[in-house]
C-alpha cells in the first residue's frame, strides 16, 4: 500500500507543480513571456551567430508561442490532477485495476516530458540556439524538470502486486 500512495502523492506534486506554474504564467504574465520573447529573437545569443535567421521577432508569435506553452502545460497538469483521482480511487483495487488508473497519470506525465523535452531542450535549446545564450537560457531548468518526471514516470511503472490482505 505504502508503493501506491508514494506513487499517488508524487503524481499529485507533479499536477501541482504543472497547475501552479499555469497560475503563475497567467498572473505574472510578463515575466516567463520576456523568457520567450528574447530565446524566439534570439537577441542575446553569440555576436555574428550563422543561425539568426531562424529569429522570430513578432510579438504576435511570442505570444502565440507563450498560450502554446501555457497550454501545453495545463494540459499535462489537468491529466495528473485526474491520474492522481484515478490512482486514489483504485488504490485498494487489484493489481490489474490499480495498473488501469495509471493511464492518466502516465499520459500526463509524458505530455509533460514532451513538453520539456521538445518544447524547451530541443526548439527553444537547439533551433533557437537558447544554449548561446548566458541570459536566456532555460536548458537547466528544462533538464531537471525532464529528470524528475521522467523518474515517477519510471517508479510509476514500476510493477504493482497485490495488496497484502
Amino acid at each position: 500500500m505504502l508503493l501506491r500512495l508514494s506513487k499517488t502523492a508524487l503524481v499529485a506534486a507533479s499536477a501541482f507543480f504543472l497547475l501552479l506554474v499555469v497560475f503563475n504564467n497567467l498572473t505574472d504574465y510578463g515575466s516567463n513571456f520576456a523568457f520567450v520573447q528574447h530565446v524566439l529573437a534570439m537577441d542575446t545569443t553569440f555576436p555574428g551567430n550563422q543561425l539568426m535567421w531562424r529569429a522570430l521577432k513578432a510579438p504576435i508569435i511570442h505570444h502565440a508561442f507563450y498560450a502554446s506553452i501555457i497550454l501545453w502545460e495545463f494540459a499535462a497538469g489537468a491529466l495528473l490532477a485526474v491520474g492522481t483521482w484515478k490512482l486514489w480511487q483504485a488504490r485498494l483495487a487489484s493489481a490489474a485495476t490499480w495498473q488501469a488508473a495509471k493511464s492518466l497519470a502516465v499520459a500526463g506525465l509524458v505530455l509533460s516530458l514532451l513538453q520539456w523535452f521538445v518544447a524547451f531542450i530541443t526548439v527553444g535549446g537547439e533551433w533557437f540556439v537558447m544554449w548561446q545564450s548566458g541570459t536566456w537560457n532555460g536548458q537547466n531548468a528544462a533538464f531537471r524538470m525532464f529528470a524528475i518526471l521522467g523518474l515517477i514516470l519510471l517508479f510509476l511503472n514500476q510493477r504493482d502486486d497485490e495488496l497484502a490482505s
